[in-house]
């Protein structure tokens, strides 16, 4: 079973990111689960997200031992860094975490910078998007395709797809950034 926490600011596509990776999931095959949690209802305030997806079934749908962690602003990256697995990965917005703080011993952080890509291919609202790709290629649980698939998917269910162009392009981004 893998577990991803997504953390950041409201504004910044979080509960999003998150909803889109449970989504792949579930098109991919997989059960999947998705718990929100955020502060202030608005934009700015704080919000973090829990997904849990594989073959079996979720027994705990609540934040334990993330393999991987996106932190999206650096107060993010302090309050969840210490509870990623040994052998899990952040993946942290270096266009808004400068110089990261030390992870603990067995955790690799990967920086990308989402919004500069995200800004470079014509879609200024994608970061999170972008960081989605990151999140597929990293991971490797997703065939390419099937994360396309899954993402516009979500985003047709909910009646926003007349932004699908943009977003396969900020998904591709991230998803080429890292590998």
């Amino acid at each position: 079973m893998r577990e991803i926490v997504f953390a950041g600011f409201g504004g910044q596509g979080i509960l999003t990111a998150g909803l889109i990776i449970s989504q792949i999931a579930l098109y991919s095959g997989n059960n999947a689960t998705w718990m929100p949690a955020y502060g202030a209802a608005m934009r700015g305030g704080t919000a973090n997200c829990t997904v849990h997806y594989g073959e079996g079934k979720v027994s705990n749908p609540g934040q334990q031992k993330p393999d991987l962690l996106l932190a999206m602003n650096e107060p993010s990256y302090k309050k969840f860094q210490g509870i990623v697995r040994p052998g899990g990965i952040i993946l942290y917005n270096s266009d808004m975490i400068g110089e990261l703080p030390p992870t603990k011993e067995g955790v690799t952080a990967v920086g990308v910078p989402c919004n500069t890509l995200a800004d470079e291919v014509g879609n200024p609202k994608g970061a999170n998007i972008a960081m989605v790709g990151a999140i597929c290629k990293l991971l490797g649980d997703f065939e390419y395709q099937a994360g396309i698939d899954g993402m516009n998917d979500m985003f047709r269910k909910k009646g926003k797809n007349k932004y699908e162009a943009l977003n396969v392009k900020a998904f591709e981004a991230g998803y080429n950034y890292v590998g």
